[in-house]
């Protein structure tokens, strides 16, 4: 059986995919507010908002994306979700110091008339490629680790109005 083919695993990925774009939001508002409101260094400003993202997003895929992950205790998953992240920080932080500046001298040496300023821009889109590179990896990991007491291809066998808590049988 192939991932992908499963509709309850599309679903999931799916779902996860909606949940990493609101933890994007967080990030990206984060990382801005931080960095340009509060001049904090930018690695520094990504380092929290990267963090403060992945427990909005621990929190979200927990509830949601697999709502019959109960068999592990959320701080035992918020442990696994958070040291699968940790990876993805330290691919993240020097990917985006990088990116910055490549994409700053680029702007730099360009003739072009943008409505931001370049440092606004590649500040932003060194954080969107990098928040693209680790995507796949965050998903297929949490999925096999995080969220392995959940069969692939299994159905929720929570109701929708009893999704957080799974000991409410019947009794919404």
């Amino acid at each position: 059986m192939s991932f992908f083919t499963n509709k309850q695993e599309r679903i999931r990925f799916l779902k996860f995919a909606f949940v990493g774009v609101t933890g994007t939001i967080v990030d990206f508002g984060l990382m801005n507010l931080f960095s340009l409101t509060f001049k904090i260094p930018l690695i520094w400003a990504q380092a929290m908002s990267f963090t403060i993202a992945v427990i909005n997003n621990f929190l979200w895929n927990r509830f949601w994306t697999y709502p019959d992950s109960r068999s592990k205790a959320a701080h035992r998953q918020l442990l696994q979700f958070f040291l699968i992240n940790l990876v993805g920080i330290a691919i993240r932080t020097p990917l985006i110091a990088w990116l910055n500046q490549a994409i700053l001298n680029s702007l730099t040496n360009s003739t072009a008339a943008l409505p931001l300023e370049n440092t606004i821009i590649s500040q932003n889109l060194a954080l969107a490629l990098s928040v693209g590179v680790i995507m796949l990896w965050n998903f297929f990991a949490n999925r096999y680790w995080t969220y392995s007491d959940v069969p692939v291809g299994a159905e929720s066998k929570l109701r929708p109005n009893s999704e957080t808590h799974p000991d409410n049988k019947g009794q919404d």
